[in-house]
């Protein structure tokens, strides 16, 4: 026993249950520099345990089954029962489903939960690390020594387990590790930890296990229909931290954040908000999108109890929830996923495959059922748990295909000599698959650029199984428009109607996000061109655009402020803008788009159904005028009309399918939103003049760059 009992002591043995605990009549207790330290069985005197190893193994006869053990400390004395005296924790059935990929419910078995096991309170803890020689669980309960409670491994399946008496939530801790070529690799935080320390700090923390108790049944009864594809969805995306900040300059936590956002959010009329991802990031400037806590909200806005009160009363003002989820790469901090059990065990070991360029992080190997099932367990966690209504899936374009920002010789082709990730694919679909099956009404929603077929289709049809998709060239086209000036856009003039090319080829979202209002890009005022006036002008008419063109919409915070400088993610928005009314205006023109869109049918059922959008005018390239229709079965006709010149244009005349009276709905260049108040009075008779193949025809002022919506 010497070697074993030497092993024990030095921190190396990768079986310690089979030493330490009782084992016959012997139980044997490994607590360095204890001064001595008792066993007291159930009912019967204490009995002193021999130091039989310098170090401090003790080992003493105990009659009875169960005891606990009494350790002087030279601090004081410490009662416990022995961690080493609990048989297996995990079910067979777990380990089987883990292996397999399939174990959905990873959040709720994996990392460190608190639990009762035979009447003795505490917490359990489990991780993968296949490889290791030796997993311990370190945390002030034990000086952070890896040699006192080392982990038992569960057979072939590369999980280790332990339960821990006396624990219980709020203890932080971490893993040591004794990797494959027996060094102690720096201390790892728990890939599935429920919560985690507040940054910089990198530490687990045991959450609170009370159940949360949710008051949104009803509305997550009827979700599915508030994010079908014939629904109102319009989306305010938001960076929690920048948002809005108090006095002291500080960030507010959930409950501040729901005071101030959801008011603000339905009172714009918003159908959701979106946020930047939450999950526990350990650079604040990532913005959340180099996670490493993929199952814990990030401890800068409070507690996991914390976000379950925002998303329930998000839900009770009618407002839902879609979080920002990055299932494509991690960065490679010392305490995190990176070379985890001192291999390649989340990320691909060959470079050509497992490391981002672009953002200097590792890619997740999707071809490993563990690392595949660790993924769509965490989307579960955040679906399931926290009854969030939508993962949007960030950078899917990268995970689709090998060669992604890598030149020729940079990337490992597929088995078929394909540039296409194949198991990224597959992962993708099965996420997708998993979440249609199991949590009805959610939404999914790829953040994906190039052009691969079928993208939300369902799975059963040959697609990815998305439900939506962001509408990244028509992003790019219609800001490249807009950026031009006024006289030169006769020559840009398809940039605006070519998304209507292939508009239906996918359900989409119309996404102005984060991304181009960062990095040197400008706010999208910035964008616009002309003086101070033209630029809201133009902002209002292509915000005019983009709410009455099919698809979903999406706005990042600040653009509708008329913000005039790019996102500053270590300030929040220059909410003094709103003492202007210039600013007002623009803010009062998305709120009445948002009114717009949501109370006329045909803005939005047919937002994903070509037999909804019909042009009227879509050559008038001499004077960048637009003209089109959307319709709505039973519902009336919306003519929608773009202005895109600063030249207004009396007597315009415009087909229209019936004659009566059409209602200007909205007027992007109206006096309360900062325009010039130029248009038709409210309305305007159709003649019985045919135009543009319609048996009637509007007569209409063009105010100089707007967009009039008019419905019958």
């Amino acid at each position: 026993m010497n070697d074993a009992f030497n092993a024990i002591a030095e921190g190396r043995h990768g079986d310690p249950f089979a030493v330490l605990g009782r084992h016959g009549g012997t139980v044997r207790s490994f607590q360095p520099g204890a001064l001595s330290v008792e066993a007291v069985p159930e009912g019967g005197a204490p009995v002193a345990l021999n130091q039989v190893h310098e170090n401090g193994l003790f080992e003493g006869e105990v009659p009875g089954d169960r005891y606990t053990l009494r350790i002087a400390w030279p601090g004081g004395v410490q009662e416990t029962e022995d961690p080493y005296s609990f048989g297996v924790m995990l079910g067979e059935t777990d380990l089987y489903l883990f292996a397999e990929g399939r174990h959905r419910e990873m959040g709720q078995v994996f990392g460190a939960h608190a639990i009762t096991v035979d009447g003795v309170p505490g917490v359990r803890f489990a991780v993968w690390a296949p490889n290791a020689q030796r997993v311990s669980v370190v945390g002030n309960f034990n000086s952070w020594d890896g040699r006192r409670h080392p982990m038992r491994l569960r057979g072939g399946t590369g999980v280790w387990e332990i339960f821990l008496p006396r624990l219980g939530p709020g203890e932080r801790y971490k893993y040591e590790i004794r990797g494959v070529h027996g060094g102690v690799l720096p201390l790892k935080a728990d890939p599935i930890a429920s919560q985690s320390e507040l940054a910089p700090a990198t530490g687990s923390v045991v959450a609170d296990p009370t159940p949360f108790p949710w008051s949104d049944e009803a509305w997550m009864e009827a979700r599915g229909g508030r994010q079908a594809p014939d629904a109102p969805v319009s989306i305010y995306e938001v960076h929690p931290t920048s948002w809005w900040r108090a006095e002291d300059g500080q960030a507010p936590d959930w409950d501040g954040l729901a005071g101030r956002l959801i008011p603000y959010v339905k009172g714009m009329g918003f159908t959701h908000v979106e946020l930047l991802p939450i999950m526990e990031h350990p650079f604040g400037g990532s913005w959340g999108y180099q996670p490493l806590g993929l199952f814990a909200p990030t401890a800068r806005f409070g507690s996991p109890e914390g976000f379950s009160r925002f998303v329930d009363a998000c839900h009770a003002a009618g407002i839902g929830v879609i979080l920002d989820w990055v299932p494509a790469h991690f960065p490679s901090d010392p305490h995190g996923l990176a070379q985890f059990d001192g291999t390649a065990l989340y990320e691909h070991a060959d470079p050509r495959e497992g490391f981002h360029k672009d953002w200097n992080t590792l890619i997740y190997n999707f071809g490993r059922n563990e690392v595949r099932g660790f993924l769509i367990a965490s989307a579960m966690h955040w679906l399931e748990r926290f009854h969030v209504d939508g993962l949007r899936v960030d950078a899917v374009a990268s995970m689709l295909y090998r060669d992604y920002s890598r030149n020729a010789g940079e990337w490992v082709p597929n088995r078929y000599g394909g540039r296409e990730n194949l198991e990224a694919v597959e992962f993708l679909k099965e996420l997708n698959e998993t979440v249609r099956l199991r949590c009805p009404g959610a939404i999914m929603v790829a953040e994906e650029s190039t052009a691969w077929p079928g993208v939300s289709a369902p799975v059963s049809e040959g697609g990815l199984g998305f439900h939506y998709k962001w509408n990244m060239g028509w992003m790019h086209d219609t800001l490249h428009y807009m950026q031009e000036d006024p006289v030169n856009r006769r020559w840009h003039h398809g940039e605006m109607t070519f998304g209507l090319v292939y508009a239906f080829s996918e359900k989409f979202m119309l996404p102005l996000s984060h991304d181009e209002v960062v990095h040197g890009k400008g706010s999208l005022l910035g964008k616009m061109p002309g003086d101070d006036w033209q630029k809201r002008a133009n902002l209002r008419a292509y915000f005019g655009f983009m709410w009455t063109h099919p698809g979903k919409k999406l706005l990042f915070m600040g653009c509708e402020l008329a913000q005039p400088t790019e996102w500053n993610h270590d300030s929040q928005l220059p909410w003094h803008l709103l003492d202007d009314p210039r600013h007002r205006g623009v803010q009062a023109l998305v709120r009445d788009l948002n009114r717009a869109y949501r109370d006329l049918p045909a803005l939005h059922r047919r937002d994903c159904d070509p037999a909804g959008f019909a042009w009227v005018i879509g050559d008038d390239v001499a004077n960048s005028v637009y003209a089109y229709l959307r319709y709505e079965e039973g519902a009336p006709p919306v003519l929608v009309v773009c202005n895109l010149t600063p030249v207004p244009r009396d007597g315009y005349r415009i087909g229209v399918p019936q004659g009566g009276w059409w209602r200007e709905v909205l007027n992007s260049d109206a006096g309360e939103y900062g325009g010039s108040n130029l248009g038709n009075g409210g309305g305007v008779d159709a003649d019985a003049e045919p135009a543009h193949g319609h048996p009637a025809s509007l007569v209409l002022t063009l105010p100089p760059l707007s967009t009039l919506i008019l419905s019958p």
